[in-house]
């Protein structure tokens, strides 16, 4: 039983033609499906039928996110861990979500709603099956990146949360950052992959998206990333640079509508038996940003 990847992310946008136009035309997102009210993205190189589901409300903001399963029986273990440590669960129906099966959803304790699920649609990538080429098509618009990498929520109680993704859905801790007396200020965390994380979580108010991360092949394609930014007049956040924690070089960035990307390269590779690495709170400007060495108060109190 276990948690494997990150599978999609559901979001609030008040205007959906415009953040249709910056995933697509910026971004370089596939367009799998639209209607009037929501509008459906995958990355060139994922096989899912969606990474990134938009819905049209005023307000901007995270509806969900959904991690898939390693098997179908999986659902049924979680329900019920997930039950006996307190949090109320809702199955979901096949046919009521777009590009899934039944899944299981519920409220983590940092307040955001988190949906399990083991029967994802497979559409396949742009490069096919048989005899594909290595690399997508030269003309493909924006960064486009090839698949979705992690995201970053917060919470109020990050040792309280990060209990919850160890102990109840056995993510594995991989990076935390300690205060003085010890307590958990932020942790990193990983399900099957070999990544050094998933979903990360750091101090801040419940219910709030940080933001998510898309991962580009190499240092080469962040500095091609922060041109097609500048040509487009994006405002960037931070970047390009690099982490201390997860040693990954980034860039974040707000899409129109306020809400916060990174693209992503480098990293290491977790097995199940590495060491957890500490960063202390007199150190975390270089586990934050390495070359800058600050602790940038409004890169950690903007959300979502």
């Amino acid at each position: 039983m276990g948690i494997l990847r990150l599978a999609h992310i559901d979001v609030r946008t008040p205007d959906l033609d415009l953040a249709a136009a910056y995933y697509t035309e910026v971004m370089g997102l596939q367009s799998v499906q639209r209607t009037a009210e929501e509008a459906y993205f995958k990355c060139w190189d994922e096989e899912d039928h969606h990474s990134l589901r938009m819905r049209y409300d005023p307000r901007a903001g995270m509806d969900s996110f959904t991690f898939r399963v390693e098997a179908e029986d999986d659902l049924h273990e979680f329900e019920r861990k997930v039950e006996a440590y307190g949090c109320p669960t809702t199955r979901v129906s096949r046919g009521d979500a777009v590009g899934q099966g039944e899944s299981l959803r519920f409220e983590v304790p940092s307040g955001q709603i988190m949906e399990l699920v083991w029967d994802i649609e497979k559409t396949g990538n742009i490069l096919g099956k048989h005899n594909p080429r290595p690399t997508p098509p030269p003309d493909l618009a924006g960064i486009a990146p090839p698949r979705m990498d992690h995201m970053l929520v917060n919470a109020e109680e990050v040792a309280e949360a990060s209990s919850f993704f160890i102990d109840v859905l056995g993510m594995r801790l991989t990076e935390q950052v300690l205060d003085g007396n010890g307590h958990q200020l932020g942790v990193w965390l990983a399900g099957r992959t070999n990544s050094p994380h998933d979903i990360a979580i750091v101090n801040g108010p419940n219910g709030a998206l940080h933001h998510w991360a898309y991962w580009l092949d190499d240092w080469d394609h962040i500095r091609k990333a922060a041109d097609t930014l500048a040509f487009n007049g994006v405002q960037i956040d931070q970047g390009p640079t690099r982490h201390g924690v997860t040693r990954g070089n980034t860039i974040y960035f707000f899409d129109p509508l306020g809400i916060r990307n990174e693209v992503f390269t480098g990293g290491y590779w977790v097995d199940p038996d590495t060491e957890i690495i500490t960063w202390t709170e007199d150190n975390f400007g270089k586990g934050l940003f390495y070359y800058e060495n600050v602790i940038s108060q409004r890169f950690l109190r903007m959300h979502t």
